[in-house]
């Protein structure tokens, strides 16, 4: 399976791989941001079987880890970074020793430094893919963060260039760029933002995913009693009650249509995302060669049905428009 990434053309894996989790554990004013302890050589395995399994598209960011992430996504490629699509983001600041954020910046200066961090970490001449990772900064300045990609663009550091932000509005502002590709947003079968997806429909921008399979609760590997590291963020949730037990609930009605000819429930939800739109690119994240294998393939089976797309929506109560 293949798709388009927005206007650039580039034909990339309908799937793509999040490399958040491989970043290791990090931290922002003492709680934990990252997905908990990771092997190294584990995650360089799973990157190779991403890349044997046809995964062409790579998404990451420097804060990831503080620095980790890119490092050891551009130690996993090697010689095969020219066989696949990467997108990194920048906005964060870190200390890549203490593994800790200390703040955000968007000046011209930080966005030039950053890029060439980045570049250097992951061990290549230019990024396909830059992406603002300040969702919610000031839609009123942003023109001047994107004139500054359009400059990346002209020194030929990155290719093209996106935000991710689940606001319409700011989406709008990049849109306006001769070079900006993508929006990534937050988007799986519990929901997101529909206005913003259609917006990437009406501007032939790609809808890079995140969160697809709801921080693993589309995996059907938690329930109610599920406890989590102190360094894993989802430590903090709570499955007894609110969203995450909303979600579980949620889950059980679904589990029978996501789990249709032969899918995981992880193959099924990444299978809505595809059937929800064209310009939809789950990008759902791995620590280990295992998950690699059971979401790569679900390139095998496609999307999800016309029918089975509606008998969702009945289930969890909502109207067929939203999954139009």
């Amino acid at each position: 399976m293949k798709r388009t990434l927005g206007c650039s053309g580039i034909e990339v894996s309908a799937l793509g791989m999040g490399c958040w989790a491989i970043g290791g554990p990090f931290w922002l004013d003492g709680k934990p941001v990252g997905w908990g302890r990771v092997d190294d050589d584990e995650s360089v395995q799973a990157v190779h079987k991403a890349l044997d399994l046809g995964i062409t598209f790579f998404d990451t960011a420097d804060v990831y880890g503080c620095g980790h992430s890119e490092t050891i996504l551009g130690k996993a490629l090697g010689h095969r970074r020219e066989d696949v699509i990467i997108a990194t983001k920048f906005g964060r600041v870190f200390d890549e020793e203490k593994k800790c954020i200390l703040g955000s910046k968007a000046d011209p200066d930080h966005i030039r430094s950053a890029c060439g961090n980045s570049l250097r970490r992951l061990g290549t001449d230019r990024i396909d893919l830059y992406q603002f990772h300040l969702g919610d900064y000031d839609p009123g300045q942003a023109a001047e963060v994107r004139d500054v990609l359009e400059e990346l663009v002209s020194a030929g550091k990155i290719r093209y260039y996106g935000w991710s932000t689940d606001d319409p509005e700011r989406a709008r502002v990049f849109a306006a760029g001769d070079h900006c590709a993508a929006i990534q947003q937050a988007f799986n079968v519990f929901g997101g933002n529909d206005e913003t997806l259609r917006l990437c429909e009406e501007l032939n921008l790609a809808s890079i995913n995140r969160g697809p399979l709801a921080m693993g609760i589309l995996t059907g590997k938690f329930s109610e009693d599920t406890t989590l590291p102190d360094d894993d963020l989802r430590s903090r949730f709570d499955f007894k009650r609110g969203v995450q037990a909303d979600q579980l609930r949620s889950l059980d009605s679904i589990r029978k249509i996501l789990t249709s000819e032969g899918r995981t429930l992880a193959q099924g939800a990444l299978a809505w995302l595809w059937a929800r739109s064209g310009n939809t690119i789950p990008i759902p994240g791995f620590k280990t060669v295992q998950q690699v294998s059971e979401n790569a393939g679900a390139m095998r089976y496609g999307p999800l049905k016309a029918d089975r797309m509606a008998e969702i929506d009945r289930f969890l109560g909502r109207s067929a428009a939203s999954s139009s």
